[in-house]
This record gives structure tokens, sequence and C-alpha cells, in this order.
């Protein structure tokens, strides 16, 4: 028994080092690695009509690198596991509540890898940073934690594309549990959505 709880830690672990944070990019990525994994298309969890608006931060910019304090501060990676802080603005009417989450659609894992989430953000807020705002609900992310997780993509991948995505809701509460997994915050949510913004920071070792 201890052998294969040995096992199942280091397989978990390696996942975690398949999609956390970095503190500095180093080598490009490595042919053989990309060559090794391949794409499946899953369904998304926003409807085709969901409005788009507006999404930014100070820390980084659409399609820009993603700096070192919010990268992993593990697994070989020696960031500071920093959210980056996201405003935005014009969501549509109707907004009720917002929830925020951090995707690796890159993670060689078959599912992606989700590093954040958090919901039940009130409709006054239009800001995330470190510290949710009173009332809301930090969820699970993949690593089995109801916290931040920083990237940390492979030694030698390809660029992974983070997407920070905020999501403006019709409803002011999930009504989940912190231990929710993304996936079902991710289903739940997914009848509620009236709009989204998306920034994609950029990550590769």
């Amino acid at each position: 028994m201890k052998r294969i709880a040995r096992a199942g830690t280091a397989i978990a672990l390696a996942v975690l080092a398949a999609a956390g944070t970095a503190s500095t990019a180093t080598a490009g990525p490595s042919t053989t690695h990309k060559a090794a994994f391949g794409y499946t298309s899953v369904r998304r969890n926003i409807p085709t009509g969901a409005v788009r608006f507006s999404v930014g931060s100070p820390d980084v910019s659409d399609g820009g690198t993603l700096p070192a304090s919010g990268w992993a501060n593990g697994r070989g990676c020696t960031g500071t596991n920093q959210p980056i802080r996201l405003d935005w603005s014009r969501a549509p009417a109707g907004t009720r509540s917002y929830a925020v989450t951090l995707f690796d659609p890159d993670a060689p894992t078959g599912s992606g890898f989700w590093h954040w989430q958090v919901w039940d953000i009130p409709a006054t807020d239009t800001a995330l940073g470190a510290t949710p705002p009173v009332g809301a609900v930090t969820g699970t992310n993949d690593a089995g934690a109801p916290d931040y997780i920083g990237p940390c993509p492979p030694t030698g991948d390809i660029p992974h594309h983070y997407q920070f995505t905020v999501y403006a809701l019709d409803t002011p509460s999930l009504d989940l549990p912190a231990t929710s997994t993304p996936a079902i915050a991710a289903f739940t949510m997914s009848t509620h959505i009236l709009g989204y913004a998306r920034l994609t920071a950029l990550a590769q070792r």
C-alpha cells in the first residue's frame, strides 16, 4: 500500500509540473516534446451569444509574457505564486456577479489545467488581485487546493497560453462550496454567463 501511495503522489506532482508557473523562461521548445502531444477539441462553457467586454492588467498585456510574480514557486520554478491583477469594464446589463478563472489549454493532461477559480464576486467589484473581495469564493484548482497555483510548464515544451477569463453572470451566487472542482464550477456557471472578457499571457521554459 505504501508503494502505491508513493506512486500516486509522484503522478500528482508530475501533473502539477506540467501546468504550473515558473520564474523565467529558459530553453526554447523541444521538437521531440512538441511532437509528443496533440490536441483534442472539447466544448467550451461559454455560450456563443455571450457578450465580449474588456479586461486588462497592470502586470501584463494581452499576448504578453507572464511576469515572474505569477509563476509557481515549486517543481523547478522560482516565481512568487501571486495572481496577476485584473480590472474589467463594460460588462453587459443584468450582471449580478462575476467569476474569474485561469486555465492552461496547453497542459499535456488531456483536459488542460485549471490554476485558479473565484466566483460570487459582487457585481459592484470590477477588479481582482491576490485577495478576493468579501463574499467571493475561491474554488479548488486542479492541484486539489482552494487557492491560486501559478504556472510551471514543462521544460522544453511549446509556449503555454494562460487564459485569465472574467465571466459576467446573471446570478448573485453559484451556491457552490469552495471544494467544488473546476469541472463542476464551469458546468454550473455555463447556464448563467451573460458575457466574458479574456486576457492571455504566455509562459515557456
